[in-house]
C-alpha cells in the first residue's frame, strides 16, 4: 500500500514537483493550497504524513500545527517546509510539535529521506514486514494475523482494513477514506459498509466489547495502540 502524504503549499509547481518525483518512490501526494484547506483534508481522509509550509496565505503553518496538534489527527507526523532562516521560526515550530524541519530550498531526494526517517520515528512498531498494536501481530509478506499470540482467519478485504487502521495507531480513520486507504476501491464505499466490515473484523479480533478498535462517533474508527 502506497504512503499517502498531504502538501498543505500554497507553491503549484512545488506540488507539480513533488507529486511526481514521490509518485516514482510509491508516495502519493495529495495537495491543499491553504492552511483551512489542508484541515478540511485531515478532517475528511487519512494520511500518513503531512508536509507544511510555514509561510501561506490566511493562517500560517505554525496556526495549522496548532490546530492539528490540538484535533482528531494530533498525532499525524508533521514535517514542516520553509523559506526562512530564522532558528526562532524553527524552535517554534518544534515547540508546536513539529516531528522534522527542512529549509526551502531542498532537493526531493533530501525531503524523501527526511520523511522516511519521521515515518519510522512515529510507526516503532513496525518491524520489517511485521506490523504490531494493540496485541496484534501482521505479517504482511504471509499475509497472517494473530492475536495475543493466537492466530486468527480473516477474509482479504478485513486483512486489508487491519492493516490501515494499524498503520495509523492512535489516530482517527475517518470511514469516508478507510476503504479506499486499505487499496479496495472496488468496493462500494458507504458507511454501512465499512461498519458492517469493522463489525466482522471485531468479532474476529475477539474485540467485544471494542476495546482494540474504538468507533469515534461521526467521523470513524481508531485503532489503540
Amino acid at each position: 500500500m502506497a504512503l499517502r502524504v498531504l502538501l498543505i503549499d500554497d507553491d503549484a509547481r512545488l506540488a507539480e514537483l513533488l507529486e511526481g518525483f514521490l509518485a516514482q518512490n510509491d508516495v502519493a501526494l495529495v495537495n491543499a493550497k491553504d492552511g483551512l484547506a489542508g484541515l478540511r483534508a485531515l478532517g475528511s481522509d487519512a494520511f500518513d504524513a503531512v508536509l507544511l509550509d510555514v509561510m501561506m496565505p490566511g493562517i500560517d503553518g505554525l496556526e495549522v500545527l496548532r490546530r492539528i496538534r490540538t484535533g482528531a489527527g494530533g498525532k499525524v507526523p508533521v514535517l514542516m517546509l520553509t523559506a526562512r532562516g530564522d532558528e526562532a521560526d524553527r524552535v517554534v515550530g518544534l515547540e508546536l510539535g513539529a516531528d522534522d524541519y527542512v529549509a526551502k530550498p531542498f532537493s526531493p531526494r533530501e525531503l524523501l529521506a527526511r520523511l522516511r526517517a519521521v515515518l519510522r520515528r512515529a510507526a516503532p512498531g513496525a518491524v520489517g514486514e511485521r506490523i504490531t498494536a494493540a496485541g496484534i501481530v501482521v505479517d504482511l509478506g504471509a499475509r497472517s494475523v494473530s492475536v495475543d499470540g493466537e492466530a486468527v482467519e480473516l477474509t482479504g478485504l478485513e486483512f486489508d482494513l487491519l492493516v490501515a487502521l494499524l498503520r495509523r495507531a492512535g489516530r482517527v480513520v475517518p470511514r469516508t477514506a478507510l476503504l479506499g486507504d486499505a487499496g479496495r476501491n472496488d468496493v462500494a464505499v458507504g458507511e454501512r459498509t465499512v461498519d458492517v466490515h469493522i463489525s466482522r473484523l471485531r468479532k474476529k479480533l475477539g474485540d467485544d466489547p471494542p476495546k482494540r478498535i474504538r468507533t469515534v462517533r461521526g467521523v470513524g474508527y481508531v485503532l489503540e495502540p
